[in-house]
Protein backbone atom coordinates (compact mmCIF):
# COMPACT_ATOMS: atom_id res chain seq x y z
CA UNK A 1 0.00 0.00 0.00
CA UNK A 2 1.15 3.39 -0.89
CA UNK A 3 2.16 5.83 1.96
CA UNK A 4 0.83 9.20 1.65
CA UNK A 5 3.52 11.34 3.82
CA UNK A 6 0.67 13.83 4.12
CA UNK A 7 -1.95 11.70 5.87
CA UNK A 8 -1.97 11.49 9.25
CA UNK A 9 0.99 10.04 11.50
CA UNK A 10 -1.28 7.59 12.61
CA UNK A 11 -2.32 6.33 8.93
CA UNK A 12 1.02 6.38 8.15
CA UNK A 13 2.10 4.39 10.80
CA UNK A 14 -1.11 1.48 10.50
CA UNK A 15 -0.33 1.35 6.89
CA UNK A 16 3.49 0.99 7.85
CA UNK A 17 2.52 -1.87 10.00
CA UNK A 18 -0.14 -3.77 7.03
CA UNK A 19 2.42 -3.19 4.53
CA UNK A 20 5.14 -5.47 6.39
CA UNK A 21 3.05 -8.10 7.92
CA UNK A 22 0.70 -11.07 6.36
CA UNK A 23 -1.90 -13.20 7.75
CA UNK A 24 0.14 -16.36 8.30
CA UNK A 25 2.17 -14.10 11.01
CA UNK A 26 -0.28 -12.75 13.18
CA UNK A 27 -0.57 -14.94 16.23
CA UNK A 28 -3.06 -15.05 19.02
CA UNK A 29 -1.11 -12.86 21.35
CA UNK A 30 -1.44 -9.93 23.22
CA UNK A 31 1.14 -7.73 21.57
CA UNK A 32 -0.63 -8.78 18.09
CA UNK A 33 -3.97 -8.24 19.44
CA UNK A 34 -3.07 -4.89 20.35
CA UNK A 35 -1.96 -3.53 17.27
CA UNK A 36 -4.54 -4.75 15.03
CA UNK A 37 -7.12 -2.79 17.71
CA UNK A 38 -5.11 0.24 16.68
CA UNK A 39 -5.52 -0.29 13.44
CA UNK A 40 -8.99 -0.68 13.77
CA UNK A 41 -9.13 2.12 15.37
CA UNK A 42 -7.64 4.62 12.82
CA UNK A 43 -10.37 3.14 10.00
CA UNK A 44 -12.98 4.32 12.81
CA UNK A 45 -11.35 7.65 13.19
CA UNK A 46 -11.15 8.32 9.73
CA UNK A 47 -13.96 6.63 8.59
CA UNK A 48 -12.00 4.05 6.03
CA UNK A 49 -13.04 0.61 5.37
CA UNK A 50 -9.69 -0.84 4.41
CA UNK A 51 -8.72 -0.61 7.59
CA UNK A 52 -11.15 -2.61 9.64
CA UNK A 53 -11.05 -5.02 6.46
CA UNK A 54 -7.53 -5.67 6.46
CA UNK A 55 -8.00 -6.70 10.75
CA UNK A 56 -10.82 -8.96 10.04
CA UNK A 57 -8.71 -10.79 7.65
CA UNK A 58 -6.06 -11.64 10.23
CA UNK A 59 -8.38 -12.45 12.50
CA UNK A 60 -9.86 -15.05 10.81
CA UNK A 61 -7.28 -16.76 10.63
CA UNK A 62 -7.05 -17.36 14.31
CA UNK A 63 -11.07 -17.81 14.68
CA UNK A 64 -12.89 -20.86 13.50
CA UNK A 65 -16.11 -21.27 12.71
CA UNK A 66 -17.51 -22.47 15.96
CA UNK A 67 -15.47 -19.97 17.68
CA UNK A 68 -12.51 -21.92 18.62
CA UNK A 69 -9.33 -19.96 18.53
CA UNK A 70 -6.08 -21.45 16.80
CA UNK A 71 -3.29 -21.61 19.20
CA UNK A 72 -6.01 -20.25 22.63
CA UNK A 73 -5.08 -22.49 25.38
CA UNK A 74 -7.70 -22.41 28.08
CA UNK A 75 -5.98 -24.46 30.75
CA UNK A 76 -3.03 -21.78 30.89
CA UNK A 77 -5.39 -19.39 32.64
CA UNK A 78 -2.47 -16.81 31.12
CA UNK A 79 -4.26 -13.39 31.07
CA UNK A 80 -2.50 -12.48 27.92
CA UNK A 81 -4.51 -14.21 25.97
CA UNK A 82 -7.04 -12.46 26.82
CA UNK A 83 -6.27 -9.16 25.35
CA UNK A 84 -6.74 -10.03 21.40
CA UNK A 85 -10.28 -10.47 22.38
CA UNK A 86 -11.25 -7.14 23.01
CA UNK A 87 -12.27 -7.02 18.98
CA UNK A 88 -14.30 -9.86 18.60
CA UNK A 89 -17.20 -7.76 20.09
CA UNK A 90 -16.74 -5.16 17.45
CA UNK A 91 -16.17 -7.71 15.05
CA UNK A 92 -19.41 -9.94 15.95
CA UNK A 93 -21.16 -6.12 15.54
CA UNK A 94 -20.14 -5.47 12.49
CA UNK A 95 -20.87 -8.66 10.96
CA UNK A 96 -23.29 -10.70 12.54
CA UNK A 97 -20.98 -13.38 12.66
CA UNK A 98 -21.94 -16.07 15.40
CA UNK A 99 -17.88 -17.34 15.71
CA UNK A 100 -17.20 -13.91 17.29
CA UNK A 101 -19.51 -14.23 19.39
CA UNK A 102 -18.58 -17.86 20.29
CA UNK A 103 -15.02 -16.86 20.73
CA UNK A 104 -16.23 -14.72 23.48
CA UNK A 105 -18.14 -17.19 25.28
CA UNK A 106 -14.40 -19.08 25.60
CA UNK A 107 -12.52 -16.45 26.38
CA UNK A 108 -15.37 -15.61 29.29
CA UNK A 109 -14.96 -19.08 30.65
CA UNK A 110 -11.46 -18.81 31.63
CA UNK A 111 -12.48 -15.79 33.48
CA UNK A 112 -14.88 -17.30 35.21
CA UNK A 113 -12.76 -20.59 36.38
CA UNK A 114 -9.66 -18.01 36.64
CA UNK A 115 -7.65 -18.74 39.79
CA UNK A 116 -7.74 -15.52 42.01
CA UNK A 117 -5.28 -14.41 44.85
CA UNK A 118 -7.07 -14.53 48.89
CA UNK A 119 -8.15 -11.39 48.36
CA UNK A 120 -9.91 -11.78 45.13
CA UNK A 121 -7.39 -10.33 42.49
CA UNK A 122 -6.90 -12.74 39.21
CA UNK A 123 -3.18 -14.48 39.09
CA UNK A 124 -1.43 -13.18 36.04
CA UNK A 125 -1.06 -16.68 34.86
CA UNK A 126 -1.21 -20.45 36.46
CA UNK A 127 2.98 -20.74 36.46
CA UNK A 128 2.52 -17.60 38.36
CA UNK A 129 0.95 -17.88 41.45
CA UNK A 130 -0.87 -15.90 44.11
CA UNK A 131 0.74 -13.00 41.61
CA UNK A 132 -0.66 -10.04 40.40
CA UNK A 133 0.90 -8.14 37.98
CA UNK A 134 -0.02 -4.38 36.28
CA UNK A 135 0.49 -5.97 32.69
CA UNK A 136 -2.46 -8.08 33.37
CA UNK A 137 -5.00 -5.64 34.85
CA UNK A 138 -4.51 -4.28 31.10
CA UNK A 139 -4.82 -7.66 29.54
CA UNK A 140 -7.98 -8.79 31.03
CA UNK A 141 -10.27 -5.78 32.56
CA UNK A 142 -10.95 -3.63 29.87
CA UNK A 143 -12.59 -6.85 28.08
CA UNK A 144 -14.45 -7.96 31.10
CA UNK A 145 -16.18 -4.21 31.55
CA UNK A 146 -17.15 -5.32 28.16
CA UNK A 147 -18.30 -8.25 28.82
CA UNK A 148 -19.98 -6.91 32.21
CA UNK A 149 -21.61 -3.70 29.85
CA UNK A 150 -23.20 -6.39 27.73
CA UNK A 151 -23.71 -9.61 29.25
CA UNK A 152 -23.50 -9.04 33.06
CA UNK A 153 -24.55 -6.78 36.09
CA UNK A 154 -23.79 -4.61 39.28
CA UNK A 155 -21.39 -7.19 40.41
CA UNK A 156 -19.28 -7.76 37.46
CA UNK A 157 -18.56 -3.92 37.66
CA UNK A 158 -17.83 -4.27 41.35
CA UNK A 159 -15.11 -6.87 40.72
CA UNK A 160 -13.26 -5.35 37.72
CA UNK A 161 -12.82 -2.21 40.00
CA UNK A 162 -11.57 -4.39 42.78
CA UNK A 163 -8.46 -5.29 40.52
CA UNK A 164 -7.53 -1.93 40.27
CA UNK A 165 -8.17 -0.99 43.49
CA UNK A 166 -6.52 -4.09 44.99
CA UNK A 167 -2.99 -3.95 42.79
CA UNK A 168 -3.17 -0.53 43.64
CA UNK A 169 -3.44 -0.62 47.25
CA UNK A 170 -0.52 -3.14 47.62
CA UNK A 171 1.72 -1.81 45.05
CA UNK A 172 1.88 1.87 45.67
CA UNK A 173 5.23 3.41 46.85
CA UNK A 174 4.01 5.91 49.06
CA UNK A 175 7.01 7.93 48.67
CA UNK A 176 7.42 8.59 44.63
CA UNK A 177 3.21 7.79 43.91
CA UNK A 178 4.65 4.68 41.49
CA UNK A 179 3.45 1.49 41.08
CA UNK A 180 5.81 -2.14 41.35
CA UNK A 181 5.21 -4.07 38.92
CA UNK A 182 4.13 -6.93 40.55
CA UNK A 183 2.72 -8.25 44.11
CA UNK A 184 2.87 -11.59 45.22
CA UNK A 185 0.46 -12.38 48.10
CA UNK A 186 2.23 -15.43 49.24
CA UNK A 187 5.73 -13.79 49.65
CA UNK A 188 7.47 -16.68 48.05
CA UNK A 189 9.17 -15.09 44.99
CA UNK A 190 12.66 -14.60 45.09
CA UNK A 191 12.01 -10.99 43.77
CA UNK A 192 9.39 -10.23 46.01
CA UNK A 193 9.76 -7.75 49.36
CA UNK A 194 9.75 -9.75 52.29
CA UNK A 195 7.38 -7.10 53.64
CA UNK A 196 5.31 -5.95 51.50
CA UNK A 197 5.23 -8.78 48.35
CA UNK A 198 6.46 -5.83 46.13
CA UNK A 199 8.92 -6.76 43.01
CA UNK A 200 11.96 -4.24 43.57
CA UNK A 201 11.43 -1.91 40.56
CA UNK A 202 9.13 0.59 38.78
CA UNK A 203 9.19 -0.82 35.22
CA UNK A 204 8.07 1.60 32.85
CA UNK A 205 5.88 -0.40 30.89
CA UNK A 206 4.12 -2.38 33.57
CA UNK A 207 2.96 0.92 35.26
CA UNK A 208 1.60 2.34 31.67
CA UNK A 209 -0.24 -0.82 30.80
CA UNK A 210 -2.19 0.20 33.78
CA UNK A 211 -2.46 3.42 33.23
CA UNK A 212 -4.40 2.86 29.69
CA UNK A 213 -6.30 -0.05 31.38
CA UNK A 214 -8.14 2.79 33.27
CA UNK A 215 -8.84 4.88 30.54
CA UNK A 216 -9.70 2.06 28.47
CA UNK A 217 -12.20 0.38 31.12
CA UNK A 218 -13.73 3.34 31.60
CA UNK A 219 -14.97 3.48 28.33
CA UNK A 220 -17.50 0.55 29.16
CA UNK A 221 -18.09 1.72 32.99
CA UNK A 222 -22.07 3.71 32.54
CA UNK A 223 -21.88 6.44 34.64
CA UNK A 224 -24.80 4.96 36.75
CA UNK A 225 -21.85 2.82 38.47
CA UNK A 226 -20.90 6.32 40.40
CA UNK A 227 -18.98 4.52 42.69
CA UNK A 228 -16.95 2.20 40.70
CA UNK A 229 -16.10 5.08 37.80
CA UNK A 230 -14.93 7.45 40.92
CA UNK A 231 -12.72 4.62 41.82
CA UNK A 232 -11.10 4.34 38.62
CA UNK A 233 -10.36 7.68 38.16
CA UNK A 234 -9.46 8.91 41.83
CA UNK A 235 -6.35 6.36 41.03
CA UNK A 236 -5.82 7.49 37.45
CA UNK A 237 -5.91 11.34 38.99
CA UNK A 238 -3.48 10.17 41.61
CA UNK A 239 -1.05 8.52 38.91
CA UNK A 240 -0.65 12.00 36.99
CA UNK A 241 1.91 13.87 39.17
CA UNK A 242 4.15 11.01 39.64
CA UNK A 243 4.42 10.24 36.02
CA UNK A 244 4.77 14.07 35.16
CA UNK A 245 7.93 14.07 37.97
CA UNK A 246 9.48 11.33 36.52
CA UNK A 247 9.08 12.21 33.14
CA UNK A 248 12.65 13.30 31.53
CA UNK A 249 12.56 16.88 30.92
CA UNK A 250 14.67 17.28 27.87
CA UNK A 251 13.58 14.49 25.61
CA UNK A 252 9.94 14.27 26.88
CA UNK A 253 9.96 10.90 27.44
CA UNK A 254 9.85 8.27 30.07
CA UNK A 255 13.11 6.13 31.13
CA UNK A 256 13.20 2.04 30.72
CA UNK A 257 13.09 1.73 35.40
CA UNK A 258 11.13 5.03 35.85
CA UNK A 259 12.96 7.01 38.92
CA UNK A 260 16.62 5.63 37.72
CA UNK A 261 17.68 8.63 34.76
CA UNK A 262 20.92 8.58 34.68
CA UNK A 263 22.36 5.37 35.89
CA UNK A 264 24.34 3.18 33.38
CA UNK A 265 22.32 1.19 31.02
CA UNK A 266 18.81 3.05 31.73
CA UNK A 267 17.46 4.09 28.47
CA UNK A 268 14.19 6.09 27.65
CA UNK A 269 11.90 3.68 26.42
CA UNK A 270 9.27 4.13 23.58
CA UNK A 271 6.45 1.65 24.31
CA UNK A 272 6.20 3.28 28.15
CA UNK A 273 6.78 6.41 26.74
CA UNK A 274 3.58 5.96 24.22
CA UNK A 275 1.55 4.21 26.64
CA UNK A 276 1.85 7.58 28.75
CA UNK A 277 1.07 9.86 26.34
CA UNK A 278 -1.74 7.78 25.26
CA UNK A 279 -3.11 7.66 29.07
CA UNK A 280 -2.82 12.05 29.49
CA UNK A 281 -4.28 12.60 25.79
CA UNK A 282 -7.20 10.24 26.53
CA UNK A 283 -7.76 11.67 30.31
CA UNK A 284 -7.99 15.39 29.26
CA UNK A 285 -10.18 14.04 25.89
CA UNK A 286 -13.16 12.80 28.35
CA UNK A 287 -12.44 15.33 30.67
CA UNK A 288 -11.17 12.78 33.27
CA UNK A 289 -8.67 15.05 34.59
CA UNK A 290 -9.24 16.77 38.28
CA UNK A 291 -6.40 19.24 38.34
CA UNK A 292 -3.72 20.85 36.94
CA UNK A 293 -4.89 20.41 33.16
CA UNK A 294 -2.62 22.79 31.58
CA UNK A 295 0.73 21.01 32.78
CA UNK A 296 -0.84 17.82 31.83
CA UNK A 297 -1.40 19.35 28.15
CA UNK A 298 2.27 20.29 28.35
CA UNK A 299 3.96 16.74 29.82
CA UNK A 300 1.36 15.32 26.83
CA UNK A 301 2.63 17.51 23.71
CA UNK A 302 6.55 17.07 25.00
CA UNK A 303 5.84 13.73 25.22
CA UNK A 304 4.51 13.30 21.15
CA UNK A 305 7.01 15.66 20.36
CA UNK A 306 9.61 13.54 22.09
CA UNK A 307 8.62 10.27 20.20
CA UNK A 308 8.49 11.72 16.68
CA UNK A 309 11.87 13.69 17.32
CA UNK A 310 13.81 11.01 18.85
CA UNK A 311 12.21 7.55 17.92
CA UNK A 312 10.40 7.61 14.84
CA UNK A 313 12.52 6.91 12.01
CA UNK A 314 11.29 6.93 7.94
CA UNK A 315 12.39 4.57 5.68
CA UNK A 316 13.08 5.40 2.07
CA UNK A 317 9.45 3.73 1.00
CA UNK A 318 7.83 6.60 2.97
CA UNK A 319 6.87 3.84 5.93
CA UNK A 320 7.28 4.40 9.80
CA UNK A 321 9.66 2.82 12.14
CA UNK A 322 9.34 2.75 15.85
CA UNK A 323 12.53 2.28 17.93
CA UNK A 324 13.59 1.85 21.55
CA UNK A 325 11.22 -0.49 22.63
CA UNK A 326 12.07 -2.96 25.38
CA UNK A 327 11.25 -6.46 23.79
CA UNK A 328 10.32 -8.36 26.77
CA UNK A 329 10.16 -8.01 30.87
CA UNK A 330 9.01 -10.29 33.13
CA UNK A 331 9.53 -12.17 36.50
CA UNK A 332 10.14 -15.79 37.92
CA UNK A 333 9.97 -18.09 35.36
CA UNK A 334 12.67 -20.21 33.97
CA UNK A 335 15.64 -18.84 33.43
CA UNK A 336 14.71 -16.97 36.79
CA UNK A 337 13.75 -13.10 36.45
CA UNK A 338 14.73 -11.12 39.34
CA UNK A 339 13.29 -8.20 39.07
CA UNK A 340 16.30 -5.91 39.75
CA UNK A 341 17.39 -3.05 37.82
CA UNK A 342 20.37 -5.12 36.03
CA UNK A 343 17.78 -7.25 34.82
CA UNK A 344 15.48 -4.69 33.21
CA UNK A 345 17.96 -2.89 31.80
CA UNK A 346 19.55 -5.76 29.94
CA UNK A 347 16.45 -7.23 28.37
CA UNK A 348 17.18 -6.58 24.04
CA UNK A 349 16.00 -3.34 22.53
CA UNK A 350 14.09 -3.44 18.96
CA UNK A 351 12.36 -1.56 16.33
CA UNK A 352 8.44 -1.84 15.22
CA UNK A 353 8.07 -4.03 18.53
CA UNK A 354 3.93 -4.45 18.64
CA UNK A 355 4.01 -3.44 21.99
CA UNK A 356 5.30 -0.17 21.09
CA UNK A 357 3.95 0.70 17.87
CA UNK A 358 -0.07 -0.43 18.82
CA UNK A 359 0.46 2.30 21.78
CA UNK A 360 1.61 5.09 19.58
CA UNK A 361 -0.79 4.71 17.02
CA UNK A 362 -3.37 5.22 19.76
CA UNK A 363 -1.43 8.45 20.97
CA UNK A 364 -1.54 9.31 17.64
CA UNK A 365 -5.08 8.79 16.74
CA UNK A 366 -5.41 11.12 20.58
CA UNK A 367 -3.28 13.99 19.64
CA UNK A 368 -5.14 13.87 15.93
CA UNK A 369 -8.36 13.93 17.48
CA UNK A 370 -8.05 15.40 20.80
CA UNK A 371 -6.32 18.03 20.13
CA UNK A 372 -9.35 19.99 19.13
CA UNK A 373 -10.88 19.50 22.34
CA UNK A 374 -7.93 19.53 24.45
CA UNK A 375 -5.88 22.09 23.25
CA UNK A 376 -7.13 25.39 23.05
Amino acid sequence: MTINKNEPVSERMALSVMNRYTPEQVQWHYEHGLVLQSIWAVGKAYKKTGYGAWVKTMYDTKIMSDGSIATYRAGEFNLDQINPGKLLFDLYDETGDKKYRAAIELLRAQLKNHPRTKSGGFWHKKIYPWQMWLDGVYMAQPFCARCALEFGGPEDFADIARHFTLIEEHARDKTTGLLYHAWDESGEQRWANPETGCSPHFWGRALSWYCMALTDTLDFIPVEYQAERESLLAIANRLLAPLMNYQDRESGLWYQVLDQAGQEKNYLEASASSMFVYFFLKMLRKGYCQTAKERIQKAALRGYEGLLARMIREDKNGELHLEGICSVAGLGGNPYRDGSYAYYVSEPVKADDFKGVGPFILASLEMEHGKAQCFV
